[in-house]
């Protein structure tokens, strides 16, 4: 069985920034899990010492505290600072720019509608920084029906979002508002690994995702390339492949969300090449 690998898959710049980071920093814990994935962040521990605390409640007595790459609450911040605990900032540059969006924007008065999943924590970080409670977290137009939106409204978008879907919001604001500033912040990593993902699910007749199953990009990837090939699966380590899944197929694709270390994907390429089908 041929094994094609997508063009663009696995670790993206603000995943790569953090696992330095945070290697540099033994002993240090992250407040809440540094990146998606569940054996990085075994492994960080096994290796490195790094902690993962469950919140800021837990942060008591430890000496530095690393911000994870989808950021934390402004409020969660400005308590760590006041803790004296030392802080290591790994929250990924594509984070804090739609965070800094949503201060300035609110600031001027607009109404702050996030694309994204209100359970996410990268999207609770954002929505934080908002001066004001008219900021909604919405994931498709039926959300935003109802809403008193009100003359200037700004949109950003988690960035690990799917841009067809975020354009479908454009269209509903810009019918809908009189004033509508729109702030692109899907990261470029996500858009090169969905479009590389949709290309390979055309083109293969069965499609591996590798990558943690709490990871929203790789989640994203699961989705799209579902659409394209019907035998499409999400797996995080080498000891959820199926033979079954392989039976009369002729090209495996791979690819991989952007949490997901090399050492994971090579793990399970050497598996996939030891099926006989």
């Amino acid at each position: 069985m041929k094994i094609k690998l997508a063009k663009s898959y696995g670790f993206c710049f603000g995943v790569k920034r953090a696992i330095n980071i945070a290697q540099s920093a033994p002993g240090a814990f992250t407040i809440g899990p540094l990146i998606h994935n569940n054996e990085e962040i075994l492994r960080l521990k096994n290796n490195f010492s790094v902690g993962t605390l469950n919140s800021i409640e837990d942060a008591q007595g430890i000496k530095k505290a690393i911000i994870r790459t989808h950021g934390i609450q402004k409020e969660e911040l400005e308590s760590l600072k006041k803790s004296g605990i030392e802080i290591i900032d790994a929250t990924c540059p594509f984070v804090t720019k739609p965070q800094k969006i949503c201060k300035e924007m609110s600031e001027k008065g607009y109404t702050i509608i996030i694309f994204g999943d209100k359970n996410h924590p990268e999207v609770k970080g954002v929505k934080s920084y908002s001066v004001h409670d008219n900021v909604y977290v919405v994931l498709d137009i039926k959300e935003l029906q109802g809403i008193n939106l009100g003359k200037k409204t700004a949109l950003v978008s988690q960035t690990t979002r799917s841009v067809n879907e975020f354009l479908k919001i454009v269209n509903f604001l810009v019918e809908t508002c009189t004033e509508v500033r729109v702030f692109n912040t899907i990261c470029n990593a996500t858009l090169e690994n969905q479009d590389a993902a949709r290309e390979l699910a055309m083109e293969t007749d069965i499609v591996i995702v590798i990558g943690g199953k709490n990871s929203s990009n790789t989640k994203q990837l699961y989705g799209i390339v579902k659409e394209y090939c019907k035998d499409s699966f999400l797996v995080e380590n080498e000891g959820e492949l199926n033979l079954s899944w392989f039976c009369g197929k002729k090209i495996c694709g791979i690819t991989a969300g952007a949490s997901t270390p090399d050492w994971i994907i090579e793990k399970i390429i050497e598996k996939i090449r030891e099926i006989k089908v």
